[in-house]
């Protein structure tokens, strides 16, 4: 590992996030830049970084993958008594970020996290392949296993449990959506003089601040 400074620059150098031109709900402006991150060559464009912190106070980040997003917020799935659900339990608040390299471009979200009902789970859960449904009863997410074949041997009692039937969502499997605080929006310029404009919720409408890179 060097320390010597990075020769990455923002070879883009795009001059087009500004206030005068973005849109009032920042939701907008996402749409639009999800909508390119699909279509720049990128293997996983969902994939955004998890940030919690759990009843100890201790931080902890992974990457999980983004199902959607509306008006409510940013949605994901997991199980619930994994260590992202156990912390969520505990707080109920999470960071994420997008990181699309090839077009230069960071998004971070802050705001609180909350269950989708469970209707909306069950059908995402259904489009789900039948391995990853018996996959989510087999696997008890986070938590220390004896070795590989004691998750095979979970994977076929599960098989066997479900051999002529449907694989139903557990209880303990799910979806959440984070509603959105704080959304950051932040562009490569040159010299590492990059743009950033951070929308803020008060009082029910969006504010929209330049910050300083």
């Amino acid at each position: 590992m060097s320390d010597a400074p990075s020769a990455w620059q923002g070879d883009l150098d795009r001059a087009d996030l500004v206030e005068s031109t973005a849109p009032a709900d920042p939701l907008a402006l996402f749409a639009t830049w999800y909508d390119d991150a699909q279509h720049c060559g990128l293997a996983e464009s969902t994939a955004m970084t998890l940030a919690t912190v759990d009843a100890d106070g201790r931080p902890s980040a992974r990457i999980v993958l983004l199902k959607g997003f509306d008006t409510r917020g940013f949605r994901f799935y997991t199980n619930y008594e994994s260590a992202k659900g156990q912390a969520l339990a505990a707080h109920p608040e999470a960071a994420l970020v997008f990181w699309w390299e090839p077009l230069e471009r960071q998004v971070r979200i802050q705001g609180h996290v909350s269950k989708l009902p469970g209707d909306e789970s069950d059908a995402y859960f259904a489009r789900r392949s039948r391995g990853s449904r018996l996959g989510a009863h087999a696997s008890p997410q986070s938590r220390p296993l004896d070795g590989r074949d004691e998750l095979a041997n979970r994977v076929a009692d599960t098989e066997a449990r479900f051999a002529d039937a449907d694989v139903p969502r557990p209880s303990h499997w799910g979806g959440y959506v984070v509603t959105p605080r704080a959304i950051e929006f932040w562009q490569a310029r040159r010299s590492r003089l990059h743009d950033r404009l951070r929308y803020i919720k008060a009082d029910g409408d969006w504010q929209i601040e330049r910050l300083s890179p």
